[in-house]
Formats: C-alpha cells, structure tokens, sequence
C-alpha cells in the first residue's frame, strides 16, 4: 500500500501561497514628497488630536484611555502636518496620521490611518502609509509581515502600495470587548 503524504491540503496550499508570485512592492518604499506646507513629524500628536482626527475622518470613537494606550503602545508614529502660510508655526495643524503596532521582530500592524477631510486627495495618505513601510523596512529584520485592515475607501490605496488580500487562505476576524 502506498504512503499518503500527511495533510495533502497543507502541501497544496504552501505552493499557492509562493510568494514569488505576488507584485513586486519595491515602490511602497519610495519616498513621496509632501506639498508645499506640509511636513512630516515621527511621533504620535497630543491625546485629544488624536481622538478629534478619529472622529473627523470616521474612524471608530474612543475613550481617553484607549487613546492614551494607543500613543504609547505604537511601534512607529507619523503625522503630518501643514502650517498655513498666514498663521504663526506654533498654530501648524496635524491633518494627518498612521502608526505602526508591532513586536519588533516579523508581525506590524497598520493602524489608524487618516486625512483630515479638508486635506484629503493630495496623496497624505499615501506618503504617510509608504513612511511607515519604509521605517518597518528599515528597522526590523527581513522576512517582517505587515498586515492593516481595509475599510472600503482606502483599500485602492492600499493595492497600489502592494498590499493583496488574504482571503481566502486567511480571513481577518475580531472581538469586541
């Protein structure tokens, strides 16, 4: 009688997930200039930016102390922000923002990305998700995995960053608590 290989359907699956076959993502890299009045900061914004950003762009609201736990517990941080030509530097305003969860090692997180509505369409998004790539590209070591969930509106950003969808070998899945 012949030997079966154990789990066949794991074996199939391993050869479908090469990762050869997928796009070349070297571009998510590539630095992307800012417009004129826009600057990056690599730290998070205060506690009540944050959360006031949350909401603007319709992201799920949260507690102070959620917030809080989230600006301390981010791997990386990047903001943005734009200083109007007529107001002082110390009134500049953060209109946008990404971080980074992560153990350091092979697993990241995307979270939290968003344009305030006035400034969206002038590629922020874009240049803060790449930012946040590349400081993941630049600090961890090789092989790190990094995952984001996709609302609706950002997920054509998000392709053309590289990012493929994983289903149906994986699903993400959550619980609220």
């Amino acid at each position: 009688m012949a030997e079966r290989e154990p789990y066949p359907e794991l074996q199939q699956e391993s050869k479908e997930s090469d990762l050869s076959r997928l796009p070349n993502t070297t571009l998510i890299s590539d630095p992307l200039p800012l417009p004129p009045g826009y600057t990056f900061v690599d730290s998070p914004p205060s506690l009540r930016t944050y959360l006031d950003l949350r909401r603007l762009t319709g992201l799920t609201p949260k507690t102070d102390a959620q917030g809080e736990g989230a600006l301390s517990g981010s791997w990386v941080f990047c903001t943005v922000l734009y200083q109007d030509q007529n107001r002082p530097v110390s009134e500049a305003e953060v209109v946008a923002m990404g971080r980074v969860i992560g153990d350091g090692g092979w697993y990241f997180v995307i979270a939290d990305m968003a344009v305030h509505l006035a400034h969206q369409r002038k590629g922020l998004g874009e240049a803060v998700l790449r930012r946040l790539i590349a400081r993941i590209k630049e600090q961890a070591p090789p092989g790190a995995l990094v995952t984001l969930s996709a609302d609706e509106k950002g997920r054509a950003l998000y392709r053309r960053c590289g990012f493929v969808e994983s289903a149906p070998k994986s699903v993400g899945m959550w619980l609220d608590l």
